[in-house]
């Protein structure tokens, strides 16, 4: 296509003056010349498939020493081809946990035409076909929270609820949703934000939100890159969305140095041991807690180290994985379903010369109540097939984010990224930022909470110290090691008032903030089979009071949840119906059981949403593409492709997007 400096000098106008004429030029132009914002369909498409074989294979390969080794004398190259140290390859390909909760993920959102499940969603489908035998650690306390306790999203996550909530498994069973939305990794993150709350939260949750974001990012690899400056790229793309206060983003800065100085590009195992020195045998020296072989941070640490010291090469990669210790075959499907989706089809196969690769896949040995799309008796789906289930969402993603389709081209031109990634790209750190417990605590200020009486619960039914629910906990997002294990909250059984007085909490602050909602984290509701020495835990209403001018004062509010005395751990969204300034939020109301007592996680003053930070197209705001935006941009040019430049690119990149709606409205009969 011609450049509009081409045809500006060519027609010896102003670049105002000859845009309309670039368009309707480039509106006849081949679209097939591209960047990576313009993606092939099919070739996506392939990236995708090559995303499950790749993860397949490396799951399965890495089984073969999963827990083996999670203390010194470790795993070395030289014990690969020993024993059952190998490649495994199957046909068909049974499910594991590794792959089998994303299967079903994707079987939800097919069902739901949607790449954003709702919590009822989720839980429903878990139960349906989540088969507890076949899920561990945090992922079947999540189960038992939903079939148990009848909860759902994000409450099956808080670690106030799950004890397990930072073990590994959110990052096993999220990645994939970066593959759902190529190029576009805020959008990504809000895909996956129910998902990874499920059952992480705190660093194990920024760990899968970093896979969350290589997975986006690995369709934009610049192929020109070295393998090891690819391996790097990613990663650097990753711990940009990780806050730098978080444990994630310690085991990121500190894998990614110990590479970087090591002479030997061979020598991982070093790399690995000091893994083991800083998380796990001198982690209280360092500051650190190492929790069990399971657990989020040692496993991401070697997921970083398999993929800087692969460099870039699928075999090398999994080989390391499956030979770093602890759970290893969470580090190997995780890296061989983002090389597979980096690389493509054919680079998997070429690791395997001469060897047919099977696409059937076999999810019924392990999940419940899933279509069987084969005549086959020993598999019921493909590794193909299922990339095609995916191409509807990641068309849905694409558009829903400011991205264009093609129908006739099969093509996609993915939106502009947003550089550089902001504090608020992800859903946790926007509702950590809105937290008045939070930011006047990290201000320097106070939170002090009261309450109506003095209370006494029993040993593991609650505690009476009313900081558990000022303390925002719950809100933070920092990802900070937790030493002490705070998974405790308030109650106010055997309280020192009468029966039947209406019960108040409150929080107070040393400066004013903004309250446009009340956010309210109940605690355990009582009695069920395991806990029977006391009855209730809930409110059977309620009432909202802000401190204003010394006094408190009744505000009207709306909740988007009911009270259920039957759901424990209920997170509440009061919104209020105009939004105040105050120096303190109160809730009052009756406490619902037999013994009359109320449960808090979590009581905090919430200012307004935050917007979205989300780059189009649309450069004048007026809901359309069109070459006023080009003016825009030739008046103040910005970095549109995330290089960190303004420059032709960007510029090439927009008048294809107008030129693009261009085509797309002329042939609807919009113009």
């Amino acid at each position: 296509m011609p450049s509009l400096d081409a045809i500006t000098a060519q027609r010896g106008g102003s670049p105002a003056r000859t845009l309309l004429l670039a368009i309707a030029v480039a509106v006849c132009s081949c679209a097939r010349a591209q960047g990576p914002r313009l993606m092939d369909q099919e070739q996506y498409r392939d990236r995708l498939h090559a995303m499950w074989l790749g993860q397949v294979i490396a799951n399965w390969t890495g089984r073969r020493t999963e827990g083996a080794r999670i203390n010194p004398p470790f795993y070395t190259d030289a014990d690969w081809g020993t024993g059952n140290i190998q490649w495994v390859l199957q046909d068909p390909w049974l499910a594991d946990d590794d792959t089998d909760v994303e299967y079903v993920y994707l079987h939800l959102m097919t069902q739901h035409a949607t790449t954003r499940l709702a919590p009822d969603q989720i839980a429903a489908g878990w139960i349906a076909h989540m088969d507890p035998v076949y899920i561990w650690v945090s992922n079947k306390a999540a189960w038992r929270l939903m079939t148990d306790r009848g909860m759902a999203p994000p409450a099956t996550g808080l670690s106030v609820a799950n004890e397990w909530w930072l073990m590994i498994d959110a990052q096993l069973t999220t990645e994939f949703y970066g593959a759902i939305a190529p190029g576009m990794p805020e959008h990504a993150l809000d895909l996956a934000d129910l998902p990874i709350a499920n059952v992480a939260s705190g660093h194990a949750a920024h760990a899968a939100q970093a896979f969350v974001v290589m997975y986006a990012m690995a369709s934009q690899v610049d192929p020109g890159l070295s393998g090891r400056d690819r391996a790097l790229w990613l990663v650097d793309r990753a711990r940009a969305y990780v806050p730098d206060t978080s444990k994630a983003a310690d085991i990121i800065d500190f894998v990614r140095a110990d590479f970087l100085a090591n002479p030997d590009v061979n020598d991982w195992e070093a790399t690995r041991d000091r893994i083991w020195e800083r998380y796990q045998g001198s982690a209280a020296a360092n500051g650190f807690k190492y929790r069990d072989w399971f657990e989020s941070s040692v496993n991401f640490a070697t997921t970083i180290m398999a993929l800087l010291y692969g460099e870039g090469d699928y075999s090398r990669t999994v080989q390391i994985a499956t030979l770093s210790g602890w759970d290893s075959d969470n580090p190997a499907a995780t890296l061989g379903g983002l090389l597979g989706l980096m690389l493509g089809t054919q680079a998997i196969r070429d690791e395997f010369p001469g060897t047919p690769l099977s696409d059937r896949f076999n999810v019924q040995v392990t999940r419940n109540n899933l279509p069987d799309y084969l005549p086959d008796p020993q598999a019921d789906d493909t590794l193909s097939m299922m990339a095609d289930r995916m191409m509807p969402l990641v068309e849905e993603a694409i558009l829903d984010a400011g991205g264009l389709a093609d129908a006739d081209d099969r093509l996609w031109l993915l939106p502009p990224l947003v550089t550089p990634s902001p504090p608020t790209a992800s859903p946790v750190a926007r509702l950590a930022l809105r937290s008045a417990n939070l930011g006047v605590l990290l201000a320097g200020g106070t939170v002090v909470p009261s309450v109506f009486a003095p209370s006494a619960p029993p040993v593991n039914y609650g505690y009476a110290d009313p900081t558990l629910f000022s303390n925002a906990y719950e809100q933070d997002a920092r990802g900070l090691e937790d030493l002490t294990r705070r998974q405790w909250y308030y109650s106010s059984q055997n309280h020192a008032s009468s029966p039947g007085t209406p019960q108040w909490f409150a929080v107070t602050y040393s400066q004013p903030v903004e309250v446009h909602t009340v956010r309210l984290i109940e605690g355990d509701h009582f009695p069920y089979p395991t806990r029977t020495e006391a009855d209730g835990g809930w409110f059977v209403d309620l009432e909202i009071d802000v401190l204003q001018g010394g006094s408190w004062v009744p505000v009207a509010f709306s909740g988007a949840e009911a009270l259920d005395p039957i759901v424990p751990y209920q997170i509440l969204h009061l919104e209020l119906a105009t939004p105040v300034i105050a120096s303190g939020i109160r809730v009052r109301g009756h406490a619902g059981g037999a013994d009359g007592l109320v449960t808090l996680s979590e009581l905090d003053a919430l200012s307004a949403p935050i917007a979205v930070v989300r780059q189009t197209f649309d450069l004048n705001a007026d809901d359309s593409i069109d070459v006023h935006d080009l003016y825009d941009w030739h008046a103040a040019p910005i970095d549109l492709n995330a290089d960190r430049q303004a420059d032709a690119a960007d510029r090439e990149y927009l008048e294809r997007a107008v030129r693009w709606r261009e085509r797309i409205d002329l042939e609807s009969g919009r113009r």
